[in-house]
């Protein structure tokens, strides 16, 4: 079994600069990957909105690049993902899916949210040209152009609106007969000329030479009135909700009722000493680059004070 003083798990944009950060500190940490090198970022193409690149930044380049940051800093980086964790006492011990086990005098959870989506196989051939579940991150390629939000609740709300502000024309497609949104967030859409809502829809597909042109959708699917057709798009967004990736944490970290971490105040301790969260795994909120990088360096500061007060 090896050991290390710090250890993090992750590697977006919270996991690469905690371990810039420590690194800097002379920590020396060790970083595994995760399943999605990069985290979700590199899911999307041109990053436009991460502060130093006033012409936007390829996702994939933009994280490697913190990759090699945090490497130049003697971070040690594997390629693996944690399946098991024992929290119970120091030194905290991981096991990972390639059979190794790592104990750490501390740790940084830096393992994201994925977002949840429709499940068409449609979904994975446009995404990034054209799939997004980001408005925030994405919306900006869309400019005067027709997209589709897929939801029904606060966030697909929000996306909608947002979205609405950018692009020349809104669908919003819900399953059921109404929206969860609170109030005001209905309001919002219902009185936005912007924003068509689809009742009772389902998408079922998406079709387009290069990238997403078109939805395939179904109106009230399974009933006698069924009635399917297609609907022109240039984008099209999930807003169906996030999963935290915090499962193999959740017997020993608090965590809200979805399953996003828990921290004390605004700092990313997570009430077990030397054990902190970072990024989108302990953030319901925002779900940006920038937003978890800076949670990633609040977390090295804190790791690196825990290590030294030992």
């Amino acid at each position: 079994m090896d050991h290390t003083q710090l250890l993090i798990i992750g590697s977006g944009p919270a996991g690469y600069t905690a371990a810039i950060y420590a690194g800097r500190s002379g920590l020396t940490p060790v970083l595994y990957e995760g399943l999605q090198p990069g985290g979700q970022l590199t899911t999307t193409t041109e990053v436009e909105n991460f502060p130093g690149f006033p012409e936007g930044i390829d996702a994939n380049e933009l994280m490697d690049n913190l990759r090699q940051q945090a490497e130049r800093f003697g971070c040690e980086i594997r390629s693996a993902s944690a399946v098991k964790t024992d929290l119970s006492a120091v030194p905290y011990r991981v096991w990972f899916d390639d059979d190794t086990e790592m104990s750490a005098d501390a740790l940084i959870i830096c393992t994201g949210a994925s977002a949840k989506y429709l499940g068409l196989s449609d979904e994975d051939k446009y995404r990034g040209q054209g799939v997004s579940a980001c408005a925030t991150c994405d919306g900006f390629f869309y400019r005067k152009k027709t997209v589709a939000v897929v939801g029904g609740g606060d966030t697909a709300c929000e996306e909608a609106s947002y979205l609405a502000g950018l692009a020349s024309k809104v669908y919003l497609i819900v399953r059921k007969p109404y929206l969860r949104a609170t109030q005001i967030m209905q309001e919002r859409v219902l009185n936005n000329p912007k924003i068509e809502v689809l009742f009772e829809h389902n998408t079922v597909g998406l079709f387009g030479e290069n990238g997403v042109e078109g939805a395939h959708v179904v109106y009230r699917k399974g009933e006698a009135d069924e009635r399917r057709y297609d609907i022109a798009i240039d984008g099209f967004f999930l807003a169906i909700g996030h999963k935290p990736n915090s499962d193999i944490f959740r017997p020993w970290v608090k965590t809200d009722e979805t399953g996003y971490i828990l921290t004390e105040g605004d700092s990313p301790r997570t009430g077990i000493p030397g054990v902190f969260a970072a990024g989108d795994v302990a953030d319901p909120h925002y779900r940006q680059a920038v937003v978890a990088a800076g949670s990633g360096a609040k977390a090295a500061i804190e790791a690196e004070r825990y290590l030294a007060s030992r």
